[in-house]
């Protein structure tokens, strides 16, 4: 499977697990799509026949609202069937709306309560290093939560300990829960801050593979250096579905009636 076919199977799961729960953030997990589909085909190393083997990377989606892209990735890969995916946000089911470890294979980390993932995701890359372990650790990030004052202490830690196992993305859609960024707390100069603050800075394309995949190849060759990377992953709300895109009404709505039938139709079109 491509890195595309795997990209717009996460946008039709997505649509279609939003419309049967009702649940909400659509509009981010399509934002994220094509970054999970290069990731998971193409640059970590798991093991979905063993999700926890020692040497594996470990991979947080710190914006854990946009789980059911995540869900959706892990059950393509084989890591549970892909028929589990129907029983999101139902009651009584292990895949919750922000995204759970709890029983699922291949989720390293609950979160939902933004600004804990790339904390924690430095805790990882730290104890890999004491321990000489080879892997790495990989943060995906939404722009609203770098509000978040944790993750400016996290910033400055990783730059500290040379934490070159390390990369977080962002996925900078430009659009946070009720507005966008630049009205609700602006952060450019964004790439100049975490170059400040030491880290390694890519600003690309977030919905092109081949970029994406020619970044992350860079970062994994560029070791010597001993920074921590970060790619800005500049990104469209509702990436693929026309009336969804750049939208604030998506990041909470969840598509119904002739909305979903569009968006499934859009989505399936551009995948033909």
């Amino acid at each position: 499977m491509t890195t595309k076919d795997l990209a717009n199977r996460i946008k039709i799961h997505a649509v279609n697990m939003t419309h049967t729960g009702k649940s909400s953030h659509v509009g981010g997990v399509l934002s994220i799509a094509d970054i999970l589909a290069v990731l998971y085909n193409d640059i970590l190393n798991v093991y979905p026949e063993n999700p926890k083997h020692p040497d594996r990377d470990r991979f947080i989606l710190s914006k854990g609202h946009a789980g059911a892209g995540v869900y959706a990735v892990l059950a393509e890969k084989g890591f549970f069937p892909v028929e589990m995916l129907k029983q999101h946000y139902q009651n009584g089911s292990l895949l919750s709306g922000h995204v759970s470890h709890k029983g699922i294979p291949g989720v390293e980390l609950s979160t939902g309560s933004l600004g804990h993932g790339l904390p924690i995701g430095c805790g990882m890359a730290y104890a890999a290093k004491l321990d000489k372990k080879p892997h790495n650790i990989f943060v995906l990030m939404s722009d609203g939560e770098c509000d978040e004052g944790s993750n400016w202490e996290a910033i400055m830690f990783a730059a500290h300990h040379n934490l070159n196992n390390l990369v977080a993305i962002i996925d900078y859609n430009k659009i946070q829960s009720l507005d966008k960024v630049e009205n609700t707390l602006k952060l450019e100069p964004f790439a100049q801050k975490w170059e400040a603050f030491g880290w390694e800075t890519y600003s690309i394309d977030g919905h092109n593979h081949q970029e994406l995949k020619k970044t992350f190849d860079k970062i994994q060759s560029n070791k010597k250096e001993k920074k921590p990377s970060v790619i800005i992953a500049n990104t469209i709300k509702g990436k693929g579905v026309s009336f969804m895109e750049n939208k604030v009404l998506w990041h909470y709505r969840s598509p119904q009636n002739e909305e979903f039938e569009n968006a499934i139709k859009e989505l399936k079109d551009n995948y033909a």
